[in-house]
């Protein structure tokens, strides 16, 4: 090793659990940026995104992965592969459990899973701030009893408690090395998915019942004039039935015009520039049990 990487760290930490545990909040919390999408919907994440805290003598890459389940169709076989390979790929596991819910099936199912990962592992629980003592102490007992961690971190990412243990807890499984992304790097996600997730998000949260998990959007073009520091985006949102379309265009293009809004918001605090957003809704009928729809929206392997 040379001298130059004698005391820089750098290496990969995957998050994995059940959908909705907290995962993409944690990350936020960690960058003190918004990358991640979040919402209340299971299976939020799509994508094994990757990112990149940059520390003065290390740098952290944290691994989203979509949230672990008994998948129900083409489109969950492929998260769940997404969220398996990350195991291949990474020095260190983080096993992240939401405080607040009773450990179940699912958990089990997910350390069980866990058990071919042939690296460090650490137990994290999220949301700690909303669950009592006698809960928290619930949760690890059941993690642990089959299954041994290197070190419990317990966080509350909204309310950033922990956020800085966990931070910490990550450096120290990382081998020396030197970094693996350009310093100033804080994802590898390229802009037009960052685009696609964020419009996606809007459309979780003004929605409801099956219409979030038939949605997938596609980002057509962006342009980028750098004399106006502006972009010029266009993306289409697809949909499985015509009714869904309605859903998400509302009556005289109310609620499109809503999400289009909020998404821009976004936008323009990641670019730093101002955003023009071009939203056309199609319908491009059970896309979600055609592999090759799933790839064409870039979700899983």
């Amino acid at each position: 090793m040379s001298q130059q990487h004698e005391h820089f760290k750098s290496g990969f930490v995957a998050l994995v659990g059940r959908p909705n545990a907290g995962k993409s909040t944690l990350i936020n919390a960690v960058l003190e940026r918004k990358l991640a999408i979040t919402s209340s919907t299971p299976q939020t994440t799509r994508h094994r995104f990757r990112a990149i805290l940059n520390l003065p003598s290390a740098q952290l890459i944290l691994v989203d992965t979509p949230g672990m389940h008994k998948p129900i169709d083409a489109l969950g076989e492929e998260l769940n592969r997404s969220a398996l390979k990350a195991f291949e790929d990474v020095d260190a596991v983080a096993f992240t459990l939401d405080a607040t819910q009773p450990f179940g099936k699912g958990d089990r199912w997910v350390l069980e899973q866990l058990e071919r990962a042939q690296v460090k592992k650490i137990l994290v629980l999220t949301k700690t701030a909303l669950a009592t003592p006698e809960q928290i102490e619930a949760q690890v007992a059941a993690a642990s009893r089959d299954y041994l961690f290197i070190d419990t971190v317990l966080t509350s990412a909204l309310e950033t408690q922990g956020v800085k243990t966990f931070i910490s807890a990550c450096e120290e499984l990382l081998p020396h090395g030197p970094a693996w992304f350009p310093r100033d790097a804080s994802t590898d996600q390229p802009l037009e998915v960052l685009v696609a997730e964020f419009v996606r998000e809007k459309i979780l949260t003004s929605t409801f019942d099956e219409l979030p998990h038939a949605v997938g959007v596609e980002v057509e073009e962006i342009a980028h004039e750098s004399k106006r520091n502006h972009y010029s985006i266009e993306a289409k949102i697809y949909v499985e039935r015509e009714s869904q379309k309605g859903m998400i265009v509302g009556k005289k293009g109310a609620k499109i015009k809503t999400i289009g809004s909020e998404a821009r918001k976004d936008l323009e605090h990641l670019l730093g520039a101002s955003v023009y957003l071009d939203l056309r809704v199609k319908v491009r009928k059970n896309w979600r049990k055609d592999a090759h729809q799933i790839k064409r929206f870039g979700y899983g392997e």
